[in-house]
């Protein structure tokens, strides 16, 4: 399964690329995450639906000092098995 997930809010600057990393890596996902000119960071990830589920409640980084996640939308569609890992894009 795959997931497009769009992250708004205070994330950019505050280092969610690298947090949302670690979240992939230990929820077992791959895929990337990269900031927006719109001031939001996108996240494309691949897994098993209960590692998704993980990741998408991680990335919303709730508690964080410095992380704010105000909204957190998600598509859904096939994966493509293109990734080999999790990564930040330029």
């Amino acid at each position: 399964m795959r997931i497009t997930a769009v992250a708004r809010g205070e994330v950019q600057g505050v280092g969610y690329r690298y947090f949302v990393t670690g979240c992939a890596r230990a929820a077992g996902v791959t895929g990337y995450v990269r900031n927006q000119p719109d001031g939001s960071v996108v996240m494309v990830a691949e897994g098993e639906q209960a590692a998704l589920d993980v990741f998408v409640k991680m990335v919303k980084a709730e508690g964080d000092a410095v992380i704010r996640v105000d909204s957190l939308s998600v598509t859904t569609g096939d994966a493509s098995g293109e990734f080999s890992g999790f990564g930040v894009k330029w």
